[in-house]
């Protein structure tokens, strides 16, 4: 089976960062999974963790 797996940091309307997530097989629309942090770093953090 083929998948994919995306990762991406967007800004929120708060003032704070979201890390998005979205995996599942080609083709479809997959599953999404978003976290909230408070600033950035901690969400790059998070993101470089994933990464690996």
């Amino acid at each position: 089976m083929r998948r994919f797996y995306l990762l991406s940091i967007q800004p929120t309307l708060f003032g704070g960062v979201s890390l998005i997530r979205n995996w599942g097989r080609i083709g479809t629309s997959g599953q999404i999974m978003i976290q909230t942090f408070e600033d950035s770093t901690k969400a790059g953090e998070a993101f470089a963790r994933l990464e690996r």
